[in-house]
């Protein structure tokens, strides 16, 4: 009996709460529809003509998945191991080794081009959409305007927004098929929009800047943003270390204060993973610990920095370069 009366209470409090949650949904609909006018007018202010404008908003509604999303990032803890696990897979080891080779001639021409070593050039589209396969579906204009919206980070997304006007007023991409994550990151490339406009290549000279399905364009863009944020194309990444008993934690991370010559680190007692000395190398080098000094530690070059540019986690640095580290390697 009680169970039942329980079950009946259930019910009852949906009934009531559907209607609320509806009408809570339609107001919220009603002031994206007041703050589309709003970016109209920036819109047209940044020198977009009305039209195209109107056109472009037409289909743009406000997605209230987006900004849970924006919201409820993950927390869960983990580990550099456990991600590396769940990043760079051996499946996908084995898939970037074999897009490698059916690329190789591109791939080496664009590396040469822009200086920067087509592994990397891999291991980034690998890790961004598994090589173009996951871009996200979420339509772009309405992520970025619900996001700028919600207004936590406003005049970052309005930013976005004007940028991916400009991207389909310059017709690199149907509206229709304007699509990306829910944060707004678009391509194989996974770009947000003012990337796009920054670093996009038209590597196979058609006109558009295609990061969503033509693997020139993709990867003489990744080549683009590793090339103009300071690649070294004669470098490599960095090497996992191990450090000496007592050694001063407060020496790592990845401030320019901490980037030291190899020759400094050696006189602090850090080595190579093996436990031999560092290179007698005139280069230089911050030492990271992503999981604290308990975990993997890695010295890591001037490459690692621009990695750094594209994404500020140094999970994804790792991983990418990891997954760099096996294509070289051919397992």
């Amino acid at each position: 009996m009680i169970r039942f009366m329980l079950s009946w209470l259930f019910i009852a409090v949906c009934v009531f709460a559907l209607p609320a949650l509806a009408s809570e949904e339609h107001s919220k609909q009603a002031e994206f529809e007041q703050y589309k006018i709003l970016l109209k007018n920036e819109a047209i202010d940044a020198g977009f003509a009305s039209q195209f404008v109107d056109e472009m908003l037409a289909s743009v509604y406000y997605r209230a998945t987006v900004v849970k999303a924006d919201k409820n990032q993950p927390e869960k803890k983990v580990t550099l191991d456990t991600y590396l696990e769940t990043r760079v897979p051996d499946w996908k080891v084995e898939q970037a080794i074999t897009l490698f080779e059916e690329h190789r001639e591109l791939l080496t021409k664009i590396g040469r081009e822009y200086g920067v070593q087509p592994r990397f050039i891999v291991a980034l589209w690998g890790n961004e959409s598994n090589f173009g396969r996951l871009q996200g579906s979420y339509p772009v204009l309405s992520a970025l305007a619900s996001l700028a919206f919600e207004g936590r980070r406003e005049t970052l997304f309005k930013a976005q927004f004007m940028a991916a006007l400009t991207i389909l007023q310059e017709g690199h991409i149907a509206p229709e098929e304007f699509n990306g994550s829910w944060a707004g990151a678009m391509g194989q490339s996974q770009f947000m929009p003012t990337s796009f406009l920054q670093y996009a290549v038209d590597y196979n000279s058609d006109g558009r800047k295609d990061i969503w399905g033509t693997p020139a364009d993709v990867f003489a863009s990744i080549a683009n943003f590793l090339s103009s944020e300071g690649w070294q194309g004669d470098a490599t990444w960095g090497r996992q270390v191990k450090i000496p008993i007592g050694f001063n934690d407060e020496l790592s991370g990845l401030d320019k204060s901490k980037f030291k010559p190899l020759s400094f680190w050696q006189a602090q007692g850090v080595r190579r993973f093996n436990g031999t000395d560092l290179p007698k190398v005139a280069m230089n080098a911050s030492l990271i610990m992503p999981d604290g000094n308990t975990g993997r530690i890695y010295l890591v070059y001037q490459n690692f920095h621009t990695l750094m540019k594209w994404n500020r986690s140094s999970y994804f640095g790792v991983s990418v370069c990891y997954l760099s580290e096996r294509i070289k390697r051919g397992q």
